[in-house]
Parts: C-alpha cells; sequence; structure tokens
C-alpha cells in the first residue's frame, strides 16, 4: 500500500486559520496527503499574572475553546474533502513546541501562514524563520490571498534558475497542472527546461534586472500572470542572484509558495 504524504500544519486559532488549513487540504488532495494539524499557543498569554490554580483553570478553559473551535474547522472541511486530519493543542513556548512536534511526527511537508502586517504572536515570534531553521524539508508558506484550489487547474511559477524538480512532491504538483509553467529568472540566470518531469511542458519565462525592486517587479509579474503556486529553492537561495533574503521574499510575494530542497 503506497505510503500517505504527512503535511503537518502550524497555526494559531484566528481569523487566518481555515484558510491555512484549506490550502493544506488542497495540496493534500494533490499529492496524496493526510493532515496532522497543530495549534500551540503561548502559555505565557495564558498564566501570566495569576496564581497556580487559576492559571491551571485558565488553561483548561482556553484548551477545550480551541479544542471546540478546531473540530469546527476540521468538520467544515472535511464535509465534502477524502482527506485524514488529525489535529493536536499544545500551551508553551512556541518554539520549543514547534521543534518537538516536527521530530515527532517527522513531516514530508509543512505547511504555515503567512505573516501579516499587523504582527500576530503566532507570526511574531519568528516563527518562519524557526521552522526553516529546525526543518530541511519541504514547506508551504500559504497565502489568505491567492488559496489553493485542487478542484481548478492550478496555474504554477518558479524562482530563478534552480533545481526544483528533483524533489518528488513538486514533481507531482507540477504534473497536477495543465497550465503552462512560469519562470521568473534575474538576468542570465535562467531555468533550464531539462529541469522538468514533463519535457512537454511548456514555459514562459521572465528576466529581470538585478537591482534593489527586483522582488517587487516580479510581485507584479506574478500577479499579471495569476500564479497560484511559486516553487523556490531553499538551497539555492544561498548562491544565486535572487539573494534577497527569504523574508524579504515571503513578505512581497502575494501568492503560496513552495520552498524545495
Amino acid at each position: 500500500m503506497k505510503q500517505k504524504c504527512k503535511i503537518l500544519v502550524l497555526s494559531d486559532i484566528d481569523s487566518s486559520t481555515e484558510k491555512i488549513i484549506k490550502n493544506g487540504v488542497n495540496l493534500a488532495k494533490i499529492v496524496d496527503g493526510e493532515i496532522n494539524f497543530f495549534c500551540v499557543k503561548k502559555a505565557i498569554d495564558i498564566v501570566e499574572k495569576e496564581s497556580q490554580l487559576s492559571a491551571m483553570r485558565t488553561i483548561n478553559e482556553k484548551f477545550l475553546e480551541a479544542d471546540n473551535k478546531i473540530k469546527k474547522i476540521i468538520k467544515e472541511q472535511s464535509k465534502n474533502e477524502d482527506v485524514k486530519i488529525d489535529y493536536k493543542i499544545s500551551f508553551g513556548n512556541l518554539k520549543n513546541e514547534i521543534s518537538k512536534e516536527i521530530k515527532e511526527t517527522n513531516p514530508d511537508i509543512i505547511v504555515l501562514g503567512k505573516s501579516k502586517s499587523k504582527v500576530l504572536s503566532f507570526i511574531g515570534d519568528n516563527i518562519i524563520s524557526h521552522v526553516l531553521k529546525e526543518y530541511s524539508g519541504t514547506v508551504m508558506i500559504a497565502s489568505d490571498n491567492n488559496l489553493l484550489d485542487a478542484s481548478s487547474d492550478i496555474s504554477l511559477g518558479v524562482l530563478d534558475n534552480i533545481n526544483t524538480f528533483s524533489n518528488k512532491f513538486a514533481e507531482t504538483i507540477v504534473s497536477y497542472s495543465d497550465k503552462s509553467l512560469t519562470s521568473f529568472c534575474i538576468n542570465d540566470d535562467k531555468l533550464n527546461s531539462n529541469n522538468t518531469t514533463d519535457s512537454s511542458k511548456k514555459i514562459v519565462e521572465f528576466v529581470f534586472e538585478k537591482g534593489d525592486n527586483v522582488i517587487k517587479n516580479i510581485s507584479n509579474y506574478l500577479s499579471k500572470s495569476k500564479v497560484n503556486l511559486l516553487f523556490i529553492n531553499r538551497e539555492g537561495q544561498e548562491i544565486n542572484s535572487v539573494k534577497p533574503d527569504i523574508k524579504s521574499i515571503i513578505k512581497n510575494l502575494d501568492c503560496s509558495l513552495i520552498l524545495t530542497t
């Protein structure tokens, strides 16, 4: 029996949680995966300035509140989708709890949301940077504004001259789409079509001059090209010309990102 792709979805409970899980569910449909949803909350936000007894009571109340919200979201997402979703709730140090969960679940892909202009507690603790440091595998940074929809023909892009498609999950996603692959290159760094597993895949290439506004310019063309999902090679970012750090790329590109290795 073929083993399912293990997808770990990380989030707090807030207005974007449902969209993050929805992105995870649609990704699972494409790569034949199952989801572990991990909700972690800072204990200090709950127990600060309270007695031990009062703190325990508050934690229990917050646990039940989070549990009910998660069950409702999962029930809604699972209504018409044949995707298994398990979940876990934890209170404690965000980074420590996430590190433990990554080790325990050993996921194939991690999904988490993008930060907002208004700093939220979950993203405000540099969680994306922490995950990228702790986990060397494939990471999806899900966009609230550009949801992945497995029931429609998704539009895919790739950033810079990278061997993205040696990643088996990237191969699966690329073969899932019938649309042309859009390549965004900087200067003479061009995508070699031999990197794709499907030689018949048409590639539309945009080449940009290196400079301070290169990521902003790419972002504009991403919108015009209506790209839903952009592949970026994490290892390639250390050596190629798109060296604006990964934080800048995540912040400025308004679509979901797949960071591969």
